[in-house]
């Protein structure tokens, strides 16, 4: 795979593909892995807008060492308006705040447009602009879809998950055994598992890491991307590179036009097969950049809303040779995992911290600062939506995003059940920090789904169909978390990739049978 770090003067966008995708991030990134795979031969370019900030590319942040560099990349992972140098890069600094427009780091939250006059709107709407995307700065959280989160009319969703667990290289193993994590999984079962199935108990929460004897190696794109993709000579990945366009003649998809941001050229590469993984708000604004507009096109957008309550372990021992003073996830932590049921419809991530993220009196045992978060299913709507206004443009110079999201009353019933929930898993564990939960702006569970939603059927109320192709227009495919038709409260990445697998393995034949 091309170097997408040479210089202006070493680099030229190239003059055609085989297949297009845009976007560099795990769902990118799984259509680049299966083609260099399953055709090897066919040509590819991968765009994004975003510059390269790790080696290898779309390596996740974390797995930077020095805390200087892992800054710089964060600072430049925030678009056009990053942070201030002077804002720490963190991750838990400022986890809990209850700021209305709460921005993590790595990310950029809309400038404008993210509420309408009467309506709730998504404060803590962000994205990320780099090589891998959002996967340079996730959770690595992994979870499988259960009950009415699964898709219905794929048949073959448990391969597609096996595949996707392999791209991401996730394992329930890496964690499951961090001091303290026992603890807190035989506390919560004992609390909560009764009357659940044995896949919807509490367990060790599936996580794209690996333990190595020098620490955690979190997954990002490059695990996805692989060596396979990496040593293809067919492919090409080009960052600070912005996809305008989609180029369509009829019913079949031509090309892209692309800009170059680094030397403002603009130029149109021809292809048979476009995928565009622009991340769920940026993917519907390039189809409808394109004249590309469905119905459903940026409909049924949905957030997942998160509430977190933190407790410090009872009864718990010192742990030996477990670190002190560090507020990350590392080889001391333990992230447990409470399952979604449709009786009970939000997900719980527990994560052991090795000390605490707000002030505390007296000595902390490393793993006995648990932070609980519960992600809710959202109730589906099409009105909650990503719009876009042709009269006025982004950052980018791309039409600027409307959004329309409002809360249900069945939604704040599931948040007033979930505060209940997670006080009573809370219990289970220990004394709280807070007596109350907090409940996050929307949009800060950055799980945004549905805006190109799949669908079995062209009814007006999906964009593509069960293989991400857009329906009515061949050889174009959407990829990644806004694919996802269902109210979904576990993490999002493994069945964003999984969808992504099954359109690969499409176009792949496509390719290989012609």
């Amino acid at each position: 795979m091309t170097d997408p770090t040479a210089t202006p003067g070493e680099r030229r966008l190239p003059t055609d593909a085989d297949v297009v995708i845009i976007g560099s991030g795990p769902a990118g990134a799984a259509y680049a892995r299966i083609l260099s795979e399953r055709a090897p031969s066919a040509r590819l370019v991968i765009v994004e807008a975003g510059p390269c900030v790790s080696t290898p590319p779309g390596a996740h942040v974390k797995n930077i060492a020095d805390p200087d560099e892992r800054a710089r990349a964060q600072r430049r992972s925030e678009g056009p308006r990053p942070h201030v140098d002077d804002v720490s890069s963190d991750t838990m600094d400022g986890y809990t705040s209850a700021e209305a427009r709460l921005q993590r780091p790595g990310t950029f939250l809309l400038t404008s447009g993210w509420r309408q006059d009467g309506e709730d709107g998504l404060p803590a709407a962000a994205m990320s602009s780099n090589v891998g995307g959002m996967g340079a700065h996730w959770t690595g959280a992994c979870p499988r879809p259960g009950e009415s989160e699964r898709i219905d009319f794929l048949d073959d969703l448990d391969d597609l998950l096996d595949e996707a667990e392999r791209l991401l290289g996730v394992s329930a193993d890496a964690l499951a055994d961090a001091p303290l994590a026992s603890t807190v999984r035989a506390r919560l079962s004992a609390a909560l598992d009764d009357g659940r199935t044995p896949d919807r108990r509490v367990q060790p929460m599936p996580l794209a890491v690996r333990r190595t004897d020098s620490g955690l190696v979190w997954s990002g794109a490059d695990v996805v991307f692989g060596d396979e993709t990496r040593s293809n000579p067919n492919a090409v990945l080009i960052d600070e590179a912005l996809a305008t366009r989609v180029l369509v003649d009829g019913e079949r998809v031509t090309g892209a036009r692309v800009r170059d941001l680094r030397t403002g050229e603009e130029q149109e590469i021809p292809s048979p097969f476009v995928v565009v993984a622009a991340d769920s708000l940026r993917t519907p604004q390039v189809l409808h950049a394109s004249g590309i507009r469905p119905p459903a096109l940026g409909r049924y957008l949905n957030d997942q809303p998160q509430i977190v309550h933190a407790v410090r372990l009872r009864d718990v021992d010192p742990v030996a040779d477990a670190s002190t003073g560090d507020t990350t996830i590392t080889a001391q932590s333990g992230v447990s995992w409470v399952p979604f049921t449709d009786a009970l419809p939000f997900h719980g991530q527990v994560m052991q911290l090795d000390a605490s993220p707000v002030p505390i009196e007296g000595d902390i045992v490393p793993g006995s600062i648990v932070g609980l978060g519960w992600f809710c299913a959202k109730d589906l709507q099409a009105s909650d939506r990503v719009a876009f206004d042709d009269g006025e443009v982004d950052d980018y110079g791309m039409p600027a995003m409307r959004i329309h999201y409002t809360l249900t009353d069945r939604d704040r019933a599931t948040l007033d059940t979930a505060r209940r929930a997670i006080l009573e898993a809370g219990e289970s564990l220990g004394e709280a920090l807070d007596p109350e939960p907090l409940v996050f702006p929307a949009g800060a569970s950055l799980h945004y789904q549905g805006t190109v939603r799949m669908g079995a059927v062209d009814d007006g109320t999906s964009v593509c169909d069960s293989r991400s192709q857009v329906w009515g227009v061949r050889g174009l495919h959407v990829a990644g978390n806004g694919v996802i038709p269902t109210a979904t409260a576990c993490n999002p990445t493994l069945t964003g990739v999984a969808l992504a697998v099954r359109g690969a393995r499409h176009i792949a034949d496509a390719l290989t049978t012609h």
